[in-house]
């Protein structure tokens, strides 16, 4: 992993890339029997003549696996504490044998007003397939601390 990041070190504008996740037919299924056991997500057949017209991970898969792959690839040094999701969209289906790639950008930086070793870090981060496709867009706030004194 990069050298661990601090509050000091970040700038708006500052875009991060993690790299590639594939998933397949197993795990969207293994996921979808514990967490969201809905037919589109379960049996490949079935899912043919629903809505996705195929199987299909959940959200919330995406959304997990989004979330590993920003962790890895913003290398705060307290960790990726969230400090709220101000959007979360999943434009089109993830599907088996996609790739998946978080890229993110630093729109604003929000000082504490009450604890000025910290800040509220504003982010816009879309995951994508390995066509380019926008599978998931998502703006999360994190808590970011300054380097220790």
């Amino acid at each position: 992993m990069s050298e661990k990041l601090y509050l000091d070190d970040l700038y708006v504008g500052q875009k991060f890339v993690s790299d590639g996740y594939p998933l397949d037919e197993a795990q969207i299924i293994a996921y979808a029997r514990q967490f969201d056991p809905q037919v589109f997500h379960l049996d490949p057949e079935a899912a043919k003549h629903t809505f996705f017209q195929g199987l299909a991970a959940s959200g919330w898969h995406t959304a997990s696996i989004s979330m590993l792959l920003l962790t890895q690839s913003i290398p705060l040094a307290d960790g990726v504490i969230g400090g709220g999701m101000e959007e979360l969209a999943w434009p089109q289906p993830t599907r088996p044998g996609d790739v998946l790639q978080v890229e993110s950008e630093i729109v604003e930086i929000i000082p504490s007003q009450s604890k000025p070793n910290r800040a509220l870090v504003r982010v816009l981060s879309h995951t994508r397939n390995q066509r380019g496709e926008v599978l998931q867009r998502f703006r999360p706030k994190m808590v970011c601390f300054k380097r220790p004194a």
